[in-house]
């Protein structure tokens, strides 16, 4: 189903409508009626309590940090709130990919719109009209420590969204209509008006986790569909090297009891059904590249679920400090200080996802190694060109394979275990991952090229097979057309390098798993006719 509208209330966001809108697919409705009032209770009993001046709130009507001790009169708890994101602004780098920053701008809204930030709606409202209107902040890659949430890229943004009390100050930059401006010259195009903000409204915007979780929204639909493109990659290596189908039997894979195996074991024979290239020669069993692919593949497949589940669940949270909670006692509400802005917990499905999805490109390219290797591929030539001396074939391509697999083990060195005490000891130990989630986008771009260097060794693999294409099963057979729609047989050598992103990017549009489902949704509906028939 197509997302082209969200609500948020925060407490529904799914990672769908986030990636829907972080690629400008969708737009955000005004706030509802419930979720304006329920902003506006919070923000009014917060407003009266620190008016009575008898209760220190942190970061409210105190300091920050190591200044948590200082108080601030109420009369300046707005100064306070613009200060602090000015004070964040130390973001180093690149800037972040478009996607990603709206992606955070649409989690942090959702987050804010729950009600224990204890904020004016409007504030949320801003942050709204500036992702349907298309004002993108320009925000460095480094400088979260994704602990006290992502302060340094949440204080980018929220420097274009806000301003001083005299309606001026620092603005940062930002994208409108494809040209990078001024911040506040970006809000003033768009016709939103830079926020004046109020107690506690400058630290609930930039007090949570949403660059992390931007960042996992993004990247497990990427890896969902990486780890599919794998199996399609995997099922077209394993017919070019005639490889033997006991490995993926039903009931080898029930017997392990490993949901993710056996979906991939399920995915694998589909894909290979009606092959006449596999079981073709007299071989017991395969190496382990081929041989145990569902194994390696599966729990993949497992772990990318349970990190989208708990990604879906922070998208709902209640992330920031302090909080705005419902009380047990006399008043309505209590003001909590805790830590639920402490990214620890993203951190590990960071590191989780970065391990895993290392794993698919390291036996990706052990099959792309047997395709070119003569002692392994059961006929086919050196390096899949024939050999005539003047040609070095498809070698390099796996030199090229060999050394993404290398970065990624780099890479994939857990972010979590690693922590800088920041903040005079008050921030004593954090998540680091920030670190860990721009890790692992570098390696969900090596995993895709080095998928890409498959299908290249693969579909070269099986041509040369006697009448290879015509002996295929049904999925790989689309596989290798559609791969041959973008890349041509290698009858000598040529460069490979615009082959590989040609292929890197049928792999990112998804043609080809839109061709195999469409094969598998009218397989689907013919068993159903023939036992319906029968």
């Amino acid at each position: 189903m197509t997302i082209t509208e969200i609500d948020l209330t925060g407490k529904a966001l799914t990672i769908e409508e986030v990636n829907a809108v972080a690629n400008a697919k969708a737009t955000i409705k005004p706030l509802s009626p419930e979720t304006r009032s329920r902003m506006t209770a919070t923000h009014q009993w917060l407003n009266q309590a620190i008016q009575k001046r008898d209760t220190v709130f942190y970061g409210i009507n105190t300091g920050f940090g190591s200044h948590a001790s200082d108080t601030i009169h109420p009369d300046q708890a707005g100064v306070l709130s613009r200060n602090v994101i000015l004070a964040d602004v130390a973001g180093i780098g690149d800037p972040l990919p478009e996607a990603i920053v709206r992606a955070m701008m649409v989690i942090r809204a959702n987050t804010m719109a729950g009600g224990p930030s204890g904020i004016r709606p409007l504030v949320v409202e801003t942050l709204i009209n500036m992702l349907n209107k298309g004002v993108t902040p320009f925000v460095p890659e480094k400088g979260s420590l994704g602990a006290s949430g992502d302060l340094v890229p949440l204080a980018t943004i929220a420097a274009v969204a806000t301003c001083d009390a005299d309606g001026e100050g620092y603005s940062g930059k930002a994208r409108y209509k494809g040209e990078l401006m001024r911040g506040e010259e970006a809000m003033r195009r768009a016709k939103i008006p830079r926020l004046k903000l109020l107690a506690k409204e400058g630290n609930s915007m930039i007090n949570g986790t949403a660059f992390m979780a931007a960042m996992g929204c993004l990247a497990v639909e990427r890896c969902e569909e990486l780890i599919r493109h794998s199996e399609i990659a995997a099922a077209m290596s394993f017919e070019a090297l005639l490889a033997v189908s006991s490995a993926f039997h039903p009931s080898l894979h029930q017997s392990a009891n490993q949901k993710g195996q056996i979906s991939v074991a399920q995915n694998l024979r589909d894909l290979i059904q009606g092959s006449r290239l596999v079981d073709s020669t007299d071989k017991v069993q395969d190496a382990y590249c081929l041989r145990c692919i569902p194994q390696v593949l599966g729990p993949v497949k497992d772990t990318v679920a349970f990190a989208r589940g708990y990604l879906e669940r922070t998208l709902n949270a209640g992330i920031d400090n302090p909080l705005i909670l419902d009380s047990s006692g006399e008043e309505p509400y209590d003001c909590i200080s805790g830590g639920n802005f402490h990214g620890e917990g993203l951190a590990f499905m960071m590191d989780f996802l970065s391990i895993v999805m290392s794993e698919v490109a390291n036996i990706s390219d052990r099959r792309s190694f047997a395709l070119l290797t003569p002692a392994l591929n059961f006929g086919l030539p050196s390096m899949l060109i024939p050999a005539n001396g003047l040609n070095t074939g498809l070698m390099v391509a796996q030199y090229a394979a060999a050394a993404l697999v290398s970065d990624n083990k780099t890479l994939a060195h857990p972010d979590s275990v690693d922590s800088i005490p920041t903040s005079a000891n008050q921030e004593d130990h954090v998540s680091m991952g920030a670190n860990g989630a721009r890790h692992l986008w570098e390696i969900l771009e090596n995993v895709t090229n080095v998928i890409a260097i498959e299908f290249l060794c693969a579909a070269q693999a099986v041509d040369l097979r006697e009448d290879g294409p015509k002996r295929l099963g049904q999925g790989s057979s689309i596989a290798h057309a559609m791969v041959r729609k973008y890349v041509d047989f290698y009858d000598k050598d040529k460069e490979m390098s615009p082959d590989i992103g040609r292929l890197a990017q049928l792999i990112k549009g998804g043609e080809l798993l839109e061709a195999i489902d469409f094969i598998k949704r009218n397989n689907h509906e013919n068993a159903k006719t023939e036992k319906h028939e029968s």
